[in-house]
Order: C-alpha cells, then sequence, then structure tokens
C-alpha cells in the first residue's frame, strides 16, 4: 500500500493561514492504516489548528470529513455540496488523491496534509517499510519474490555490487544487502541458476519517464 507521513505543523499553518474556512479532508484508503490521513487523523489535525488560531486571535472555521477515496471520482462526488463552502481544503490522501481533487474541483485550492513516501508493508505495528517503487517492469520472478530497486540502496538490477560486508548495506550499515537477502532467497529455493541468467536493462524510458503513465483494462471500460 502507499505510505505517507504527515506534514509538519508550520507547513500546513502556512499554508492555510490566509483562508478563513478550511475542510480537512481524510482518505480511509493507504493513508488510514499507516496512520497518516484517516479520520482520527483529521480531528486531530482539526482539533490541533482550531487551538493555534484560537491562540492567534485569528477566525478560522475547520471543517471535518474522510473519504472512502480519494483516487476515486465516485468517493469525490460525496464533496460537491460541501465544498463550496470551503476556501480551501487541505487533503491528508497521498499525492495522486491530492491531485485527483485538485482536478476534479479546481476552483478550490487542495493543498496536501502528508508527504507521500513509498510504497510499503506494515512490517510490525508503528512500523512500515519500503517494498516498491513501482518501476513498471517487475523483476521479482528472477530474484526470489525481492525487489532490488526497492531493496538495494543503488537500485541495481544485476548484483551484488561488492560493496557489502556482514549481510549489511555499504550505504548504510543497519540495512540489508538487498542482493545478500535475495541471495539467500534463491538458495533456499533451490534457484541460485538464476544468477547465471542476468536480467535485461530496464527500458527507463517507457517505465519511468515520458510523462505519466497509464493501464487501459478494456473489459473495464465496456
Amino acid at each position: 500500500m502507499i505510505m505517507a507521513k504527515a506534514k509538519p505543523m508550520d507547513e500546513i499553518i502556512n499554508e492555510i493561514k490566509g483562508f478563513r474556512k478550511v475542510l480537512i479532508a481524510g482518505c480511509n484508503g493507504c493513508v488510514t492504516v499507516c496512520e497518516a490521513g484517516g479520520m482520527k487523523e483529521v480531528e486531530l489535525l482539526a482539533s490541533a489548528l482550531r487551538m493555534f488560531f484560537m491562540r492567534e486571535g485569528q477566525e478560522m472555521e475547520i471543517g471535518e470529513t474522510s473519504l472512502t477515496r480519494q483516487c476515486d471520482p465516485e468517493y469525490n462526488r460525496e464533496l460537491q455540496e460541501s465544498i463550496r463552502n470551503y476556501d480551501a481544503v487541505v487533503s491528508l490522501a497521498c499525492g495522486a488523491g491530492v491531485q485527483f481533487l485538485a482536478e476534479m474541483y479546481d476552483n478550490v485550492p487542495i493543498l496536501p496534509g502528508v508527504d507521500t513516501c513509498f510504497i510499503g508493508v506494515t512490517e510490525e505495528p508503528g512500523v512500515w517499510t519500503e517494498r516498491c517503487q513501482a518501476c513498471g517492469q517487475c523483476l521479482l520472478a528472477s530474484t526470489g519474490g525481492i525487489c532490488p530497486i526497492a531493496r538495494c540502496s543503488k537500485r541495481m538490477a544485476n548484483g551484488p555490487c561488492g560493496g557489502s560486508a556482514n549481510g549489511k548495506c555499504e550505504v548504510n550499515k543497519e540495512i540489508a544487502c538487498g542482493w545478500q537477502l535475495i541471495y539467500d532467497r534463491l538458495k533456499q529455493l533451490g534457484q541460485l541458476d538464476r544468477f547465471e541468467q542476468p536480467v535485461d536493462i530496464k527500458n527507463w524510458s517507457t517505465s519511468r519517464d515520458g510523462g505519466p503513465r497509464k493501464i487501459i483494462k478494456e473489459v473495464s471500460r465496456q
């Protein structure tokens, strides 16, 4: 899922201090799981902002809501009536949700309330770690289900680099070497011969550059 973290309060305050009515809009998808943008976070942020502006003697009306998803027009339409009552919206969705909400309501400033970080997993309560960079050309079949683009600090598609020691990355001794993890997994699977089959160089021009990527499933469009 997409992982995010709350923006610093000072940054949010600086973005909204010129408005009188602001809506805090959460998202009940990924950012709820990583405790960055669900209804609980909406309520906490709204309460903190009210207290700040009250102490400053500035009149500020703060509204609260949370949508099922902000990356889906069906749910964003729920704001059609209420959004017109606000001068700006602070979205606690990921960057995709913020942009999609802004596209639908282009006459109201939509401001990000979180920093989108990576696609990851819940490793343990309160700890989320990266597992995927959405590169567009998945290598997991060749690497034992461990992504070298996300797990190797150098994003090496063919490794290891030779700089690791004792299973740790030379870039950061606290991080496991991605290619050591891959080797161990392939050995466990009896697939070490995979190392004799170099992965083709990634075509970054089609997977990462050239404008926004798009997936079209014709069955869904009928």
